[in-house]
């Protein structure tokens, strides 16, 4: 877990509340969270893997829900957000010649990103659906921010002639899908096979400009 991207180390060297127990929690609640889900993880399973009594754990947190919530909250409100509005702007402010070269540059980013925060990644994409307050509080913070920035750059590459004239959000919402549904099946549903990443990258990019580029 080492490396400057990694959320979990970050919580915790800013977290100087936190004690060596609160550290051990977490970390046992976002190993099962990651491997089994939210609702089939038991407290009692968290305690153990932690080396803690039950108990302890309802010292720290109230409930359940509240231990997740400490997991997710400052991670989107304080790391993700921050971290991806900031590595958006570095790929935005670079000067690309093309939308397929900003498209490279970003894909490149967010893989690196996420390949050293796969279990917090995997604990979100778990648990958004069903949790109706992750969603808001994704949303607020990352959603809507990155949407705003995206569409400034579509139209940027539209004024250009090199992205056909559809609305900003309909070539988001198909990048976005094209991306992160290679990510996903590539770290989370299919991760044993043996993958060459350069390849599936330069494809994926190829079937998005496949479907948006103006030239025909």
């Amino acid at each position: 877990m080492n490396g400057p991207d990694n959320l979990i180390e970050e919580i915790f060297e800013q977290s100087d509340e936190l004690t060596e127990k609160q550290k051990k929690i977490i970390l046992a609640a976002i190993q099962a969270f990651a491997e089994k889900g939210y609702a089939s993880t038991s407290t009692s399973e968290i305690a153990r893997n932690a080396g803690v009594a039950e108990g302890t754990i309802f010292r720290h947190y109230k409930t359940k829900k509240d231990l997740l919530y400490s997991i997710i909250e400052p991670m989107v409100k304080k790391f993700i957000a921050p971290f991806v509005i900031k590595d958006m702007e570095k790929v935005l402010n670079e000067k690309h010649a093309t939308f397929e070269d900003f498209l490279r540059a970003m894909i490149e980013n967010r893989i690196k990103f996420l390949s050293k925060n796969m279990l917090l990644f995997k604990i979100l994409i778990q648990e958004i659906p069903f949790q109706p307050e992750l969603k808001g509080l994704f949303k607020e913070h990352i959603g809507t921010k990155v949407i705003a920035r995206f569409s400034q750059v579509v139209e940027h590459y539209q004024e250009k002639g090199q992205l056909i004239d559809l609305p900003p959000f309909s070539i988001i919402r198909l990048t976005a899908s094209a991306i992160f549904g290679y990510i996903i099946v590539r770290n989370l549903l299919l991760p044993e096979l043996d993958w060459d990443d350069k390849a599936e990258i330069d494809r994926t990019i190829q079937m998005i400009m496949h479907g948006i580029s103006a030239e025909t």
